[in-house]
């Protein structure tokens, strides 16, 4: 589905439904370089089990114009006024990485239209290496290579794929592949940049679950067990054999644990 936001089109999955203002909302937020299809499992779940959902493209991704947006701040400002575009007064957001950082962000500066925020593979602060950021700066390829290597499980390139017919290294270079160049930069930079997480998790009101993965070389465990300190009200489901794109990885447990919490 398109809406205008902005001025420009922006792009949400909503599962072949049409959106009832009745029904509870979830959103789903991408990270760095990706787009809606990544919450493909699930965002199809909850949208054929009695919920509005938008699998959101943020600007300069998927089907979404560009350009891209520079911080975290204005991305948790954007999802809103989606939600404005959309006619929806109130949304549980499902965020991945960068997405989970503009989660976080809404739940503190929108406590009001947030009821639940649910944080994938989270690290705060969301810290991105020299070599990661001149490589996107510069759109050379091992840009994408390090973000498809250190995005995934060292297991993930010997099969055993848990959606079959999927190769989650090619499907997640294509997906970078087709970005317009500079968009994994600023996308990188503005978790690279965020520094308002201790700020925003004091602020939070409402529920929060962390699904972290012990194999994430991106965002370490560590870093999001410490965190999810700040929230004490916070629930975390640890994945034991998953890497850093937690929703391809185990698709089947993310979407068990969204299912509690979101139930």
């Amino acid at each position: 589905m398109n809406f205008t936001v902005d001025g420009r089109q922006a792009f949400a999955y909503t599962a072949a439904h049409a959106l009832d203002p009745a029904k509870p909302t979830v959103v789903f937020l991408h990270g760095a370089g990706l787009d809606h299809s990544l919450f493909g499992l699930q965002s199809r779940y909850f949208g054929y089990h009695g919920r509005n959902v938008l699998a959101l493209d943020f600007p300069a991704h998927g089907r979404s114009a560009g350009p891209p947006i520079a911080t975290v701040a204005e991305m948790a400002d954007w999802t809103m006024r989606v939600l404005d575009a959309a006619k929806l007064q109130r949304a549980s957001l499902v965020g991945h990485s960068m997405g989970s950082l503009a989660a976080l962000e809404c739940a503190a500066r929108h406590p009001q239209r947030v009821q639940r925020i649910a944080l994938l593979a989270i690290a705060y602060p969301m810290k991105v290496s020299d070599a990661f950021l001149q490589a996107a700066k510069e759109d050379r390829h091992d840009a994408y290579d390090m973000e498809n290597i250190w995005g995934h499980a060292p297991q993930v390139p010997l099969g055993a794929n848990p959606n079959p017919g999927m190769w989650m290294y090619g499907d997640t270079l294509a997906r970078l592949e087709r970005l317009a160049p500079g968009v994994l930069y600023n996308d990188l930079l503005a978790c690279h940049t965020y520094a308002g997480g201790e700020a925003a998790a004091a602020k939070v009101q409402c529920p929060v679950l962390f699904i972290l993965a012990r194999r994430d070389q991106m965002t370490p465990l560590r870093q999001g067990v410490e965190f999810a300190r700040l929230l004490p009200q916070a629930k975390t489901v640890q994945l034991r054999a998953s890497g850093h794109t937690v929703m391809t990885e185990d698709p089947d447990e993310v979407l068990d644990a969204l299912g509690a919490f979101l139930a």
